[in-house]
């Protein structure tokens, strides 16, 4: 059962039971402690653009610039990009022996993820203490934690999900991210419709287990805003993003993003998202997108509802 007024309608939001007509915009960066570099985008977009959110990791390279650098923000929400492939966990990995390699490494992608918890090689428990730690520890830097989503959308497999609803619950935390993207067109070259078409099935194959997760979520009093972005992920354009703010439903919608600028870390890190990163940059913090918010009457805001502002602050020394 949901909270007493809510509802879960059909695009997954949970309802307060009055119709709704305002559009609000969550502009999430995800990433946020990968490598200083990536840093250096994602507070360039906030500063000067419009992001709004961002998703930190527990233990990246560059999580220590990060925490540090999002104090400076008051404006920006902070949430945990919580990890359990592609990364080292945040406890010690004689304690959640069935989530690594012999390297103490996570394993490597979502997909052995997904092959030895259906060998019966995951422990649940595991799952759920290590990612409490990696959620204990943003929470110590000082930083209140405005959402939760995932690392390669590892959290929508429900079990899972279950987990990290129940930590969301626990740690009163409102928002978790439900990465499925209701239909969008694609736009772009040739070679960006084609890996927007790819990754839009991809994001249709999800829609079973985003049901399930929606009603989890809705059962635990969490909140699920609409989600866009999945599609174009590293093929963001210009006409891609000014028709995602045209086309937003009523309500709260969050814009997953990947700014960033490319250092040599990021080059050496196992990840398809390097060139993009530094475009999307420049399109978050393109006068275009910032002048059509107002003319479709699109507010801002982060995950906790607060309007974000984008005054540039300054460094800690």
């Amino acid at each position: 059962m949901s909270r007493k007024g809510t509802g879960v309608g059909g695009d997954g939001l949970v309802h307060s039971g009055k119709p709704s007509v305002a559009r609000s915009l969550v502009v999430n960066a995800d990433d946020l402690g990968l490598t200083v570099g990536v840093n250096d985008g994602i507070f360039d977009a906030h500063d000067r653009g419009i992001v709004t959110s961002a998703s930190i990791f527990a233990n990246a390279p560059a999580t220590p610039d990060a925490t540090a650098r999002s104090r400076t923000r008051p404006s920006l929400g902070v949430g945990v990009h919580l990890a359990l492939v592609d990364g080292v966990p945040t406890l010690p990995p004689a304690r959640v022996p069935t989530l690594v390699h012999g390297d103490r490494r996570f394993l490597a992608s979502w997909q052995l993820f997904m092959v030895r918890y259906l060998q019966g090689r995951v422990a649940l428990n595991e799952v759920e203490r290590e990612l409490a730690a990696q959620v204990d520890r943003i929470r110590s830097e000082g930083l209140r934690v405005t959402h939760l989503d995932a690392h390669k959308h590892i959290h929508a497999f429900p079990p899972v999900f279950a987990i990290v609803v129940r930590l969301a619950a626990r740690f009163r935390i409102p928002v978790v991210r439900v990465p499925y993207e209701r239909w969008s067109p694609v736009w772009g070259d040739k070679w960006q419709r084609h890996a927007a078409r790819r990754q839009m099935l991809l994001n249709l194959a999800m829609l079973p287990w985003a049901r399930r997760n929606y009603r989890m979520a809705a059962a635990h009093g969490i909140r699920t805003p609409n989600f866009t972005g999945r599609t174009h992920t590293g093929v963001m354009n210009i006409e891609a993003l000014v028709a995602t703010i045209r086309r937003l439903p009523p309500g709260v919608t969050e814009l997953m993003v990947h700014p960033g600028h490319i250092d040599d870390a990021l080059r050496q890190m196992p990840t398809r998202l390097v060139s993009s990163r530094a475009q999307e940059v420049q399109l978050l913090c393109s006068s275009v997108v910032r002048t059509i918010l107002p003319t479709h009457s699109v507010q801002l805001v982060r995950h906790d509802g607060a309007t974000s502002t984008t005054s540039v602050p300054k460094e800690p020394a």
